[in-house]
């Protein structure tokens, strides 16, 4: 093959020099290579990355698909397995002997090595895990208190819209026509657990689905099982679920509209890579794939979409040059990519942490930083991130209802792990200080056959169910000490109901003791989740709303669009929870 840079010639020779091999016929540089079976045993996952003396902006097609091929000369001489290769970013991934591992680093081509990360979804259930004190609930991002449906919450819901819809004035923004339908075809990629297409609010409306997770059979199709955990159908619903499409009263949360739920860009095309696998894990090479993948749908690389977000609902791992490389290049070929800046409470994570890639943070309906979003230089834009409604895949939500003392029970919240069934009995209070039922082993044996009733307070949620439950209650209901709905979250899982009561219904119940209750907990088909991977969507939803109506922005002008137009929140200016507020398409699009 005939190279036409004299440097890349030589760098080619260096590299063949090192792993001692002939040339051979280049691969495919626009394209992953397939993963290769047989890896040997006492292997690991690294990423490797080749010195780059030429940008490869600077190379042609040829050119990189010979770099390609020598570099993987490189590392098949040393003993590696290739799962994936880079051509245009001089990486790859790579499996790994540790006499391999030896014989690569000595190879002079080889700039890095480095082990491969691993990245999480960064959403998890509405509730909260430990008895908080009540004059704290109004600060906790992750917990289901009074300012999620309640009228003291500065942002509510109303009809479809959601409250994150109301905060980001979605329904002035379909007034006016501003959906991300547009001449100018804008694209949401959305890369996460896979999507349920079969749900009623995407009305078999997907554009595009390709599964990165190869270590998983059977999940290829998105009108078949591919959505196990569920964190996917929750943030494509965000940005698309269609208006006047829900799934009826049989699927519904409390409270909610009998047509379900609309997404913040209805008129955009919607593609999701599957790139975390059923546990909600992935592998920097799959998600580099998918970065890759959502990238080649512009048409500038050849396939039919005018400008294309990508929302990357995920972080965590340590940081990675050849993600950087990854992100840099996609950035370069015009893509805006958005991601989740995490929910640890502390520095943001990866990949929102790199340059080039947006990092947002979550918001409740107070617009309050949620407690457990993650801050730092790098945070850009804030998004609704608390609480937030959208669809799951059809029946894996659960709903809960609550009857006792003859009155039903408004705002019911089902636990995290609870069991769904339905019994009806006798409603017997647990005991113990103001009825909180504390202390790792205590028993009542008058709730054998019952349902407890329980206060929340000084001790766990975890704490008091499993009291309940090894007394032999066959049911659980903890009320609130506080106003407002009550969501809980446990460390292991119930064959019985549990669920959470507003703090009124609870007291008042507890007074009309001994008396006949009911509880139940029914499969639904939306969820409440909380986390930076539900304010990523809103605003990778509200970008492709604000590119339709302005398609001769660059990514680098959308970007600076939207930072200049947010709205401000926390210290004046741009700070390190909020960046530079809650992202506003309207006023983006319109000043206004």
């Amino acid at each position: 093959m005939k190279l036409t840079h004299p440097l890349l010639a030589t760098t080619l020779a260096l590299t063949l020099a090192a792993c001692g091999q002939p040339s051979a016929v280049a691969p495919d540089a626009a394209a992953p290579t397939a993963p290769v079976a047989g890896t040997p045993t006492g292997t690991d996952s690294y990423l490797v990355g080749f010195r780059q003396p030429l940008s490869a902006q600077n190379l042609g097609g040829q050119e990189l698909a010979a770099q390609a091929a020598v570099q993987a000369q490189a590392i098949t001489a040393a003993g590696g397995v290739i799962s994936s290769q880079w051509a245009d970013i001089s990486a790859a991934a790579v499996r790994l002997s540790p006499a391999a591992l030896t014989k690569l680093r000595a190879n002079p081509s080889v700039e890095y090595i480095e082990q491969e990360a691993v990245h999480r979804a960064q959403g998890r259930p509405s509730g909260t895990s430990d008895a908080r004190p009540a004059s704290a609930l109004a600060a906790q991002g992750s917990t289901l208190s009074a300012q999620r449906l309640g009228a003291q919450a500065l942002y509510a819901p109303s009809g479809e819209f959601t409250w994150g819809d109301n905060a980001l004035r979605v329904p002035a923004l379909r007034a006016a026509g501003y959906t991300g339908a547009s001449t100018t075809r804008v694209a949401v990629c959305v890369l996460d657990t896979g999507i349920d297409g079969n749900h009623p609010e995407f009305q078999r409306k997907l554009t595009g689905f390709k599964n990165f997770v190869t270590t998983e059979t059977n999940r290829n199709d998105p009108y078949a099982l591919n959505d196990v955990d569920g964190h996917g159908t929750h943030v494509a619903g965000t940005v698309f679920a269609q208006y006047g499409a829900g799934t009826g009263t049989t699927g519904l949360q409390s409270g909610m509209d009998a047509a379900g739920v609309g997404g913040v860009a209805t008129g955009a095309n919607l593609f999701v890579g599957r790139v975390l696998g059923d546990t909600g894990s992935g592998s920097s090479s799959g998600i580099i794939n998918g970065v890759n993948w959502c990238v080649a749908q512009l048409k500038s690389q050849g396939g039919t979409q005018d400008r294309v977000v990508v929302s990357m609902s995920l972080g965590g791992g340590s940081k990675s040059q050849t993600e950087q490389r990854a992100y840099t290049a996609a950035y370069n070929k015009g893509a805006l990519i958005i991601a989740a800046t995490g929910n640890d409470g502390a520095a943001v994570s990866y990949p929102a942490a790199y340059t080039q890639v947006a990092g947002v943070a979550a918001v409740d309906s107070n617009l309050a930083k949620a407690d457990f979003s993650n801050f730092g230089t790098q945070v850009d834009l804030s998004g609704p991130g608390v609480a937030v409604l959208s669809p799951v895949p059809l029946g894996q939500g659960t709903a809960a209802s609550a009857s006792g003392g003859g009155v039903t029970f408004a705002d019911v919240q089902a636990a995290d792990k609870t069991g769904r069934g339905s019994f009806t009995g006798t409603v017997v209070a647990a005991g113990g200080t103001n009825n909180e039922f504390c202390g790792a082993g205590t028993r009542n044996a008058a709730l054998n056959g019952n349902i407890a009733l329980i206060a929340r307070g000084t001790c766990s949620f975890e704490e008091k169910t499993a009291n309940a439950v090894a007394s032999g209650a066959r049911g659980v209901m903890i009320y609130n000490n506080a106003a407002g709905a009550l969501g809980i979250s446990l460390t292991n899982t119930y064959a019985v109901p549990v669920l959470g009561i507003q703090q009124a219904d609870g007291q008042a119940l507890l007074g009309k003791l001994p008396t006949t209750g009911t509880v139940a907990v029914t499969s639904a088909d939306y969820a409440y989740l909380d986390g930076t991977s539900m304010a990523t969507p809103h605003v990778s939803a509200a970008a492709a709303v604000v590119w339709a109506a302005k398609p001769t922005l660059t990514n680098t002008g959308l970007l600076n669009l939207l930072t200049s137009t947010a709205r401000d929140l926390g210290t004046a200016g741009r700070d390190n929870n909020f960046g530079y507020g809650l992202v506003d398409p309207l006023k983006a699009i319109t000043g206004q």
